[in-house]
């Protein structure tokens, strides 16, 4: 099996305010605060959640 594609997730926005989904995408990724960084496998579904919030995080290949 070939090695996985990652992504490095940061939230560099709050979620406070934010919609109920957006917030539950959030914690799906793993994120916790401001700032924290996440390493997390190229999936189409977590490209979906990460297209959702993307206005709040910053996203870089890993």
């Amino acid at each position: 099996m070939a090695e996985q594609k990652k992504l490095t997730v940061t939230l560099i926005k709050s979620t406070i305010g934010r919609l109920p989904n957006h917030i539950a995408c959030v914690k799906g990724l793993g994120l916790r605060r401001m700032h924290h960084t996440v390493s997390v496998i190229d999936t189409p579904e977590n490209r979906g959640m990460i297209n959702k919030v993307s206005y709040l995080l910053k996203v870089e290949e890993a």
